[in-house]
């Protein structure tokens, strides 16, 4: 339970050092899901922030998509102050959350499923989390916010099992990969790379 109240809040388990770097260099991401209630539609729904960015060799983005992979159209885009933080809100009744870290070429990916619980007796259901894939310590060698800038968001880092073996991504979560692998390499952000816009097409240029 305590891992999973974890992963509902923070997503990626950082140290708080991490953190503090991160903070320290302007990238701010909001990872935290939560249970909201539509009184109108009388339904409970998940709640989500894509937010990040990149400064140098450090990014981390954390992006919304579909339980199979598709891109989720976000309620509203956010125009915020400054670079690397809130690009968007995203509210569904079920959500993909996808988290990606980056230092240098190395890369850490999360990816979970959130959804609302069965009500019980009446009461608030609590917001069920699943962990779809987690990869630790992959590897991409390529600059992709300089000299192989143009591959960005058709590339994506490989991950190993602790034995040396390759893990495959599901695969109907390539495209987003791809999308946040070019997020956590864009120097500044100030745009969604993955959720859609109610009424534009997806940018993924940097």
């Amino acid at each position: 339970m305590k891992q999973r109240r974890s992963l509902d809040q923070v997503g990626l388990r950082l140290s708080r050092q991490a953190l503090r770097v991160l903070k320290e260099r302007g990238i701010f991401v909001q990872a935290t899901v939560s249970l909201e209630h539509q009184h109108l539609a009388k339904r409970y729904v998940v709640r989500g922030l894509e937010s990040g960015g990149a400064v140098g060799d450090l990014g981390r983005y954390v992006t919304f998509a579909q339980p199979d992979g598709r891109a989720v159209e976000c309620l509203h885009p956010v125009e915020a102050i400054g670079v690397n933080g809130l690009h968007g809100v995203v509210v569904a009744p079920v959500l993909a959350r996808i988290d990606m870290l980056r230092k240098g070429r190395t890369y850490e990916l999360l990816i979970t499923q959130h959804r609302p619980g069965e009500p019980i007796g009446g009461k608030r259901p609590v917001l069920e989390t699943k962990v779809l894939f987690r990869g630790i310590h992959g590897r991409l060698e390529l600059d992709l916010s300089g000299k192989d800038k143009s591959r960005s968001g058709s590339v994506l880092p490989t991950f190993y099992s602790l034995a040396g073996e390759e893990v495959t991504i599901p695969r109907r979560f390539h495209e987003a990969i791809h999308a946040i692998t070019g997020a956590v390499n864009c120097v500044p952000c100030s745009h969604s790379h993955y959720v859609r816009s109610p009424s534009a097409e997806v940018n993924v240029d940097c």
